[in-house]
């Protein structure tokens, strides 16, 4: 088969959407299948290590925020019209790529208007989505997400006539959170060890500083902390300055070994994006802050199975939030084991395996 991804990368949009389709393409890759990413150079694009990933990709250009005149939340993420947009795709597919199995979307401000000028280039569509919040016009749509409702959220979103792909069972994980959850051992205790913060790949929001001074406060010095950040992450080099300043605290940047880090870390800081369902595939609790609107509903439903402790939007925690926080988890108000244990219950890490199957059905 040709798959053909379009999706997008920048400060404001984040890098999750990119990763979780280059996951996904790594997996149809090794099946032999063709894969073609179509990405537009926004300000924090990864369109470089798409390409340095092996596969070719086709940049759209920078449009200097022309206004995309649509209804939905996220619209401006796309920093141009949809117009503009389709058109371009639909140039560089009708001038380079030629014929097409399955376009698959991942980007929070296209919905049914664009997919309605691009369906006729493809076989199939295939729209990845967590929000919910606008139509599509496609034949299999993947939430990989966690919501109280989540089997109900796209009832009159979607034709009747397509695939939903629902849940964490169908979350989207590299082959190190595969092969790393066979080597997992089961916590003992309550000690917290080894603390891992990872606000994503930009951290628009700063919360890797703001959680670093507040962990600066606690009376435990003998805890390692692991701190992550991507290599989009603008304040990347004052966040490894201040790592530095202490023995207990080691910085990472653009890391491959998530899967490492999680399996030795006791409990996480982060933000409820798509780290969580790598994290469940691991086994890892997590104290959460959304930084993003789209993020608090998942927030609150994961803490409702007793698996994580959210705190709130970035805009209403401090440093004695995430302190308190972290000595819920010490003390055992918060048990350790049997959030792992749920943890590892709701994500098995075989996802992908599931939605390449899917695909190759249709």
């Amino acid at each position: 088969m040709k798959v053909v991804f379009r999706v997008d990368a920048s400060f404001q949009i984040g890098t999750g959407h990119v990763m979780r389709c280059l996951t996904l393409a790594e997996e149809l890759k090794k099946l032999g299948h063709e894969v073609i990413f179509i990405s537009r150079k926004l300000k924090g694009h990864l369109c470089d290590l798409i390409r340095q990933l092996g596969y070719e990709v086709y940049c759209l250009p920078y449009q200097n925020k022309t206004r995309n005149h649509c209804d939905t939340k996220h619209a401006q993420w796309l920093e141009t019209s949809w117009e503009i947009d389709a058109q371009q795709t639909t140039e560089i597919i009708d001038t380079h790529i030629k014929r097409i199995d399955w376009l698959i979307v991942d980007h929070y401000a296209l919905d049914r208007k664009w997919e309605s000028q691009l369906k006729k280039y493809s076989r199939g569509m295939m729209v990845i989505d967590d929000l919910a919040d606008r139509e599509h016009l496609c034949d299999i749509l993947l939430d990989q997400n966690y919501y109280l409702n989540f089997r109900n959220r796209y009832k009159y979103l979607v034709p009747l006539d397509c695939k939903l792909l629902l849940g964490p069972k169908y979350a989207l994980l590299r082959d190190e959170f595969i092969e790393l959850r066979k080597e997992l051992r089961h916590k003992e205790d309550n000690n917290i060890r080894n603390v891992m913060v990872f606000f994503g790949g930009s951290d628009p929001t700063n919360e890797t500083l703001r959680t670093l001074y507040a962990l600066n406060e606690l009376e435990y010095r003998e805890v390692n902390i692991d701190v992550v950040v991507g290599v989009s992450n603008p304040r990347k080099d004052e966040i490894k300055r201040y790592c530095h300043r202490f023995s207990h605290v080691t910085f990472h940047c653009g890391v491959n070994y998530m899967a490492r880090l999680m399996q030795q870390a006791d409990v996480a800081i982060c933000a409820g994006g798509t780290i969580t369902w790598e994290r469940y595939c691991m086994g890892l609790p997590a104290i959460l802050i959304s930084v993003a609107y789209n993020q608090i509903e998942i927030c609150q439903a994961l803490t409702e199975l007793g698996i994580d402790y959210y705190l709130g939007t970035s805009e209403t925690v401090d440093r004695s939030d995430i302190i308190n926080a972290f000595y819920k988890f010490q003390r055992g108000d918060i048990s350790l084991q049997i959030s792992s244990t749920k943890a590892l219950e709701m994500v098995d890490g075989l996802g992908k395996y599931r939605v390449v199957n899917e695909l190759l059905k249709c």
